[in-house]
C-alpha cells in the first residue's frame, strides 16, 4: 500500500548545528495562548506583497526549545490548514509528539495570531445566514468586508499561497536553522510542498496530512467526495433519502448565532444538511456515528439537526474568513469549472465572494520536492480523499502514502497510529518498515436515537427530573432500610441502581465518542428503563399500607419521572 523512491539521500541526513535564539521580533506580552515551558513567541516582519515591499505585516510564530538529552538539530515546523486556521495552539501537542526536537509553529499571514488579522464577520454571518429566510446575500457581505479591509490599508492580493511559502522560508533563515522538517495539514500541505521545492537545502523531510494537490479541482469534486464518503460509510441510499425528504419539507431548527450574538430559527433543506455533513465529516467521531445519524435523519428525527446547525455557527468563529477567501479566490476558485450550480451552499457562497472581490488568478507553482515526503489520508475524508491524495503522493519523486482506517480529516489529531507513523518517518525517512494502521476508530455500539442528551448539554437544568428521581430513590433506600420497610428499600435500591447504570453508560459513551451523545444514548439504557419501572411499582405498592406524605411524594416523583423519561428522553 505504501510505495517510495529514495532520491536526494543527503537531504535525509541532519546537518550539525547549534540552536540560535530567535532573532525575529519578540512578541509583546508573550504568547497569546497557553504554551509549554521553554516556548518563545514572536513576529516575523515581512512585506505584505514582495513585489511591492513598502508595506510590512507581522507573521506570528512560536518556538518550543527541546532540552532532551538526544536532541536532534533539525526541528519540526508546522502550519495549520483552513485557509485561515490558527497554528500555535498546537505547539504543546506537537511537542509531545517530538520531545527530542524543537517545534516551530508558524501562523498564516492574516491569520488569528498574525497582524493584521483578516477577520471577515460580514461573510461569516452571511454563511450562517444561508439558513435564514430569505437567505443572506453573501456577495453583498463580501463587498462590505472588502471595503472595510481596504480602508485599513490591507491589500488582499498579498494573502495567498505564494507569499506564505516565502514566509516559511524566511522564518527558517531568521531563526538560524540549517534545515528542518515541514509539517502541513489540509490547505497548508500546498504551502509546505511548495516550501520544500523553493528551499530544498533547508528541507529534510515533508509530512503532508490530508493532502490537497494543486491539480485537484476541490469545488468541482465536492459533491462526488461527499457521495463517496457516504458510500464508504454504508449510508449512501439513506443520505439520498434524507436529502429528498428535507428538500420536500424543510425543517425548522433553533440555531445559536455566535457571530451576531443571538439565535434564530433556521430553515434547513436537504441540500443544507448535505452541506453541513460535508464539513462535519471532517471529524472522525462524526464519521463513526454517521451510520446511525444519517438513517435517523432520513426517518424523520429532525431533533438531531440542532447539533449540526449549532456546529455551523461554532465553526465560523474558528477561521479568519477574510484570509480564507483571499486565498481561495486567488489559488482555488479560478481553477474550477463550476459548470453547474452546486447544491452545497458553501461552494456557491465562496464563488459569490470571489465574484465580488475579483482578485487576480495566481500562477501555479507546479514543482515537486525531490526529498522524502510522507502523505497520510483518512479513509472517510470528504475533502481530501485517498482517491485524489494517494495518486498525487505516489507521483512525487520520493513520496509514500499511508491510508488511516477509521479516520477522516487531519488524521494526526485523532489517530495514535498516524502520529506514530509521522514520528517514525521524521526520525528515519529512509526506512519503510512501519506496519499499516488498523481501524482503531471509537465507534459507538447500538444507540437509541434521541435529541435529549444534546439539549441537556446546552441547558443542564433539563436533567432536573433525573436528578430529583435519583435523590428521591436514595432517600427512600436509606429510610426504608433504617425503618425495616423492605418494599420501600427495594424500590429505592432499584431507583438508585437505574440512575447509576444510566450515568455509567452515558459517561462511558462520552469517554469513547462524545459526539455519539448528540445522536442518542447507548442502547442498553432502554433495558435499564425496566429497573426504573420496577422502582416505581414498588414505590407505589408502599402506598397500599402507608399513605403518609413521604410515600406519596416518592410515588409522585417516580411516576412523573417515568412520564418525562418515556415522552422526552426515549
Amino acid at each position: 500500500m505504501i510505495t517510495r523512491v529514495v532520491l536526494a539521500l543527503a537531504l535525509s541526513v541532519p546537518a550539525v548545528m547549534t540552536f540560535t535564539p530567535p532573532s525575529a521580533a519578540p512578541r509583546p506580552g508573550g504568547c497569546p495562548v497557553a504554551m509549554p515551558p521553554r516556548t518563545t513567541c514572536g513576529f516575523l516582519v515581512v512585506p505584505e506583497r514582495r513585489d511591492a515591499p513598502d508595506r510590512k505585516i507581522k507573521v506570528g510564530y512560536a518556538v518550543r526549545s527541546s532540552t532532551a538529552k538526544g536532541r536532534k538539530p533539525d526541528p519540526v515546523v508546522y502550519m495549520s490548514g483552513g485557509p485561515g486556521s490558527a497554528s500555535i495552539q498546537l505547539t504543546g501537542f506537537l511537542s509531545a509528539m517530538f520531545p527530542d526536537r524543537d517545534v516551530v509553529t508558524i501562523e498564516q499571514r492574516g491569520g488569528p495570531h498574525s497582524e493584521p488579522v483578516l477577520g471577515c464577520p460580514e461573510t461569516a454571518a452571511a454563511l450562517l445566514g444561508q439558513l435564514r429566510t430569505p437567505p443572506a446575500d453573501v456577495g453583498a457581505a463580501a463587498v462590505e468586508c472588502r471595503d472595510r479591509l481596504r480602508e485599513q490599508g490591507i491589500d488582499l492580493r498579498g494573502y495567498n499561497t505564494k507569499e506564505m511559502v516565502a514566509d516559511v522560508v524566511a522564518l527558517r533563515r531568521e531563526l538560524g536553522y540549517a534545515s528542518w522538517n515541514l509539517f502541513g495539514v489540509s490547505y497548508s500541505t500546498r504551502v509546505m510542498l511548495d516550501v520544500a521545492a523553493a528551499d530544498p537545502e533547508g528541507t529534510r523531510t515533508v509530512v503532508l496530512d490530508s493532502f490537497l494537490p494543486e491539480r485537484v479541482a476541490w469545488y468541482d469534486d465536492a459533491e462526488r467526495n461527499l457521495a463517496d464518503t457516504m458510500t464508504l460509510l454504508g449510508v449512501r441510499d439513506e443520505s439520498a433519502a434524507m436529502t429528498a425528504r428535507l428538500n420536500a419539507a424543510p425543517a425548522r431548527v433553533p440555531v445559536a448565532d455566535p457571530v451576531l450574538g443571538r439565535g434564530f430559527t433556521a430553515r434547513m433543506t436537504g441540500d443544507d444538511v448535505a452541506t453541513i455533513m460535508a464539513e462535519a465529516l471532517h471529524e472522525a467521531d462524526v464519521a463513526a456515528v454517521a451510520p446511525t445519524l444519517v438513517p435517523a435523519l432520513a426517518g424523520g428525527h429532525d431533533e438531531l439537526l440542532r447539533p449540526l446547525a449549532d456546529a455551523v455557527g461554532e465553526g465560523l468563529t474558528s477561521h479568519a474568513f477574510g484570509l480564507y477567501h483571499a486565498v481561495q479566490c486567488q489559488d482555488e476558485v479560478p481553477f474550477n469549472a463550476f459548470t453547474a450550480k452546486s447544491r452545497l451552499f458553501t461552494v456557491n457562497a465562496d464563488r459569490a465572494v470571489c465574484d465580488a472581490w475579483r482578485l487576480p488568478k495566481s500562477t501555479p507553482v507546479n514543482s515537486a520536492p525531490k526529498g522524502p515526503v510522507l502523505v497520510l489520508g483518512g479513509r472517510y475524508d470528504p475533502t481530501t480523499p485517498p482517491r485524489t491524495s494517494r495518486p498525487a503522493a505516489e507521483a512525487l519523486p520520493a513520496g509514500r502514502f499511508a491510508e488511516i482506517p477509521g479516520a477522516a480529516h487531519a488524521v494526526f489529531l485523532t489517530s495514535a497510529c498516524a502520529r506514530r507513523k509521522i514520528v517514525e518517518f521524521v526520525a528515519d525517512p529512509v526506512s519503510n518498515t512501519a506496519a499499516p494502521c488498523l481501524d482503531d476508530a471509537d465507534r459507538p455500539g447500538d444507540l437509541h436515537v434521541t435529541g435529549a442528551p444534546y439539549q441537556i448539554s446546552r441547558s443542564p437544568w433539563l436533567a432536573a427530573p433525573f436528578g430529583v428521581f435519583a435523590l428521591a430513590a436514595l432517600v427512600q433506600l436509606v429510610t426504608g432500610a433504617l425503618k425495616g420497610r423492605s418494599v420501600a428499600a427495594f424500590g429505592g435500591l432499584a431507583g438508585v441502581a437505574f440512575a447509576g447504570l444510566v450515568a455509567q453508560s452515558v459517561y462511558g459513551q462520552a469517554v469513547r465518542n462524545e459526539t455519539a451523545l448528540a445522536v442518542g444514548v447507548p442502547g442498553v439504557v432502554g433495558m435499564y428503563t425496566w429497573i426504573a419501572v420496577a422502582s416505581a411499582v414498588l414505590t407505589a405498592a408502599v402506598l397500599l399500607r402507608d399513605r403518609r406524605w413521604p410515600q406519596i411524594a416518592a410515588a409522585v416523583i417516580s411516576g412523573g419521572f417515568l412520564v418525562w423519561w418515556f415522552t422526552w428522553v426515549l
